[in-house]
């Protein structure tokens, strides 16, 4: 069947808030274990909740260092967030030919708000999903099921659209179309592996894979 709705992860995806999320995560760990974890640890917790990849490093710790996470993350987030290019034409293109969109994201509420806000695409989103609106996150399809049924949504037409093995995975798990995006700081070899219906070299591609006229 056709596409008809398209659920977007949010960073690393439509925006690069990858340093933002390194310095952040970096902030917390030198205060919490020094010299103990890198970069490349701190590359394998994106995709993850923050609950989940703290407290499994210390239970009794994690909230306050969510807390600590938090707010370095807001002091600093316009700062260190770029949109990726092709994106707020591609997702205006999205809205503007009908199709019913949605963010599906681990974020919570008030920082995935303020990056729409920031880039200006908010208004193109009739749902937005993020981790205070789910007992389960992605890859579980709750995410997923909640935001379909928001945009009135049929399985078999919508695609899943993000950077990490977890947006692909949930994409599946929910029973819909994937697509990852080849800029995934994860590298695009690792995200091909978990077998994307499509791999997206630019955002602007999802146009041309959609039949969506460019105008």
């Amino acid at each position: 069947m056709t596409i008809h709705n398209i659920l977007f992860d949010f960073d690393g995806t439509l925006v690069n808030t990858n340093e933002l999320i390194i310095k952040s995560y970096e902030r917390v760990l030198d205060t919490y274990f020094p010299e103990k974890y890198g970069r490349e640890d701190i590359i394998g917790f994106i995709g993850l909740s923050l609950p989940e990849n703290f407290r499994e490093m210390d239970p009794d710790r994690a909230e306050e260092m969510i807390k600590l996470y938090q707010q370095h993350n807001l002091e600093h987030h316009d700062e260190l967030i770029e949109e990726y290019e092709g994106v707020a034409e591609t997702i205006a293109a999205l809205d503007q030919q009908g199709y019913k969109l949605a963010i599906v994201t681990t974020k919570r509420k008030q920082t995935a708000y303020k990056g729409l806000e920031l880039m200006e695409l908010l208004p193109h989103f009739s749902s937005v999903i993020t981790l205070d609106d789910v007992e389960e996150v992605k890859p579980h399809s709750e995410p997923l099921d909640k935001a379909m049924k928001e945009l009135g949504a049929k399985p078999e037409e919508t695609m899943m659209v993000g950077d990490s093995q977890y947006d692909i995975l949930g994409g599946k798990n929910a029973g819909v179309k994937t697509a990852g995006v080849a800029w995934t700081i994860k590298g695009e070899d690792y995200l091909a592996s978990f077998e994307p219906d499509v791999m997206l070299q630019k955002m602007p591609d999802l146009l041309n894979y959609l039949g969506v006229k460019r105008t």
